[in-house]
C-alpha cells in the first residue's frame, strides 16, 4: 500500500480561511468580506457580494435583475427601485404579479400580515388575499386597475401594446401624479425598461384584457348576447373575441437589440421561473438565427451573474439550475475564458438587503452606467 504524502496548503496555493472576528466588523461591506473567507452558506454569500460588487463597476457591463417570487409583497420593493435608482442595474425582467403588487405599494396601499387564527374562507370573503404569512387586499388591486384604465386611455386604441410600453407609461403615471417611491417609476425616470415576459399571467394582463373589452359590453348587449339561455355567459364568450393589440415579440426583440449592444454582460437573478429563462435566451436565439437564416452574428453570453433562489438544482427546474449548466446551452461564459459567478442558496428576503447595504456602503452606486 503505497503511503500519503501530506501537503502544504499554502505550498500548494490554497486559499487560506480566516476566522470571522466581530470586532473587526464595523460594516455591512466588512461583514460581507469577511464571510467571504468563511465556509458554506456564508462563504456563498460573501462570494456573491464580491461578484455583485464587480460586475456593477464594471462601467463596460449591461445589467439585467430577473425577479420572481412575491418580494414586492414581501416589501423588497424599495430595494429594487434603489437599485435601479443608483444606476445599478439597467434592465428589469420581472413576473407581472411582482410588479403588480409593487403597483400597489407605489400608489399609497398598504400590505398586511397575515393572523393565523383567521381561515382562508374568511380571508376571501373579506377580500384579503393571502400570499403566505402576508395579505394583498382585493380593493388594493382594484385601485391599481383604476391606474392601468387610466394610462391605457392616452395610449391610442390602434397603437401595438408590449410590456415594455406598457410599464414605461405606467411608469410615467406615477411619475406625474404619484409621490413615493416606485419600481416603476423608478424606471421611466432612469430609462430602465420592465419585461414581463408572462404578462397574462398577472393582474395587470388581465387589466387589459378587460379594458379592451370594456366599450363593447353594451352593444353585445343592445344586440341582445345577454338575453339567451346562456345570459351574461354568452356576453362573456362573444367578448373574449375582442383581443387587445399586444405583441410579445415587441419585447423579445427590444431585448435583445440592448443585450447585442452591450460589450459585457452581468446577471442578478432572484428567484427564477419564466424571467430568468427569457432573460436568459438570446444567445439561443442568436444561434438559431444564424443556423436558420444564414446570418453569422456572435452570441452574446453573460460573463456575470449572482443568483439568489432556495431551489437546489436536483430537482430539474430551472430555477435551481445552475450557471454551469448554463453554459452547456451557450448562455454563459465558462470560468476559465472569465465568466465569474455566484450562487446563493437562499431566501432572497435574509440575503437581498445584506447584499444591498453593502453595495451601497462600498459606494459603488458612485460608478453608476449612463
Amino acid at each position: 500500500m503505497q503511503s500519503r504524502e501530506f501537503h502544504d496548503g499554502a505550498k500548494d496555493g490554497l486559499e487560506a480561511l480566516e476566522p470571522l472576528d466581530p470586532s473587526q466588523v464595523r460594516s455591512f461591506s466588512d461583514l460581507l468580506m469577511a464571510m467571504r473567507k468563511t465556509a458554506f452558506g456564508g462563504r456563498r454569500l460573501g462570494e456573491a457580494f464580491e461578484v455583485l460588487s464587480a460586475m456593477i463597476e464594471d462601467p463596460d457591463c449591461f445589467v439585467v435583475m430577473t425577479l420572481s417570487g412575491a418580494m414586492t409583497i414581501a416589501k423588497m420593493g424599495k430595494i429594487i427601485s434603489s437599485m435601479i435608482d443608483h444606476g445599478m442595474v439597467q434592465a428589469v425582467v420581472s413576473t407581472g404579479a411582482l410588479i403588480a403588487h409593487g403597483l400597489s405599494e407605489s400608489v399609497g396601499k398598504t400590505h398586511y400580515r397575515h393572523d393565523p387564527s383567521v381561515s382562508d374562507e374568511e380571508l376571501f370573503e373579506k377580500g384579503y388575499n393571502r400570499v403566505y404569512d402576508t395579505l394583498e387586499m382585493e380593493a388594493n388591486l382594484n385601485y391599481v386597475e383604476q391606474v392601468m384604465s387610466k394610462t391605457l386611455k392616452r395610449i391610442p386604441r390602434d397603437q401595438m401594446l408590449s410590456s415594455e410600453l406598457l410599464t414605461r407609461e405606467l411608469g410615467r403615471t406615477l411619475v406625474e401624479e404619484h409621490e413615493g417611491a416606485g419600481i416603476l417609476k423608478s424606471a421611466c425616470q432612469k430609462g430602465v425598461p420592465v419585461y414581463i415576459p408572462a404578462f397574462t399571467d398577472s393582474e395587470m394582463g388581465l387589466d387589459v384584457a378587460t379594458w379592451a373589452m370594456g366599450h363593447e359590453v353594451d352593444r353585445a348587449r343592445s344586440q341582445g348576447q345577454g338575453a339567451g339561455p346562456e345570459g351574461d355567459l354568452g356576453i362573456l364568450r362573444a367578448l373574449h373575441q375582442v383581443r387587445p393589440t399586444f405583441n410579445p415579440y415587441l419585447d423579445l426583440n427590444s431585448y435583445t437589440d440592448r443585450i447585442l449592444s452591450a460589450k459585457r454582460l452581468g446577471i442578478l437573478t432572484i428567484g427564477g421561473g419564466v424571467p430568468r429563462n427569457w432573460a436568459q435566451q438570446v444567445a439561443p436565439y442568436v444561434e438559431i438565427g444564424n443556423v436558420r437564416l444564414g446570418l453569422n452574428v456572435k452570441p452574446p453570453r453573460f460573463h456575470y451573474g449572482v443568483r439568489i433562489c432556495p431551489e437546489p438544482d436536483y430537482w430539474g427546474g430551472l430555477s435551481g439550475c445552475t450557471y454551469q449548466e448554463g453554459i452547456s446551452w451557450g448562455k454563459f461564459v465558462a470560468p476559465e475564458e472569465g465568466g465569474r459567478f455566484a450562487e446563493v442558496l437562499s431566501d432572497a428576503t435574509v440575503v437581498w438587503p445584506l447584499l444591498m447595504m453593502g453595495l451601497l456602503e462600498r459606494g459603488r452606486s458612485k460608478t453608476a452606467k449612463p
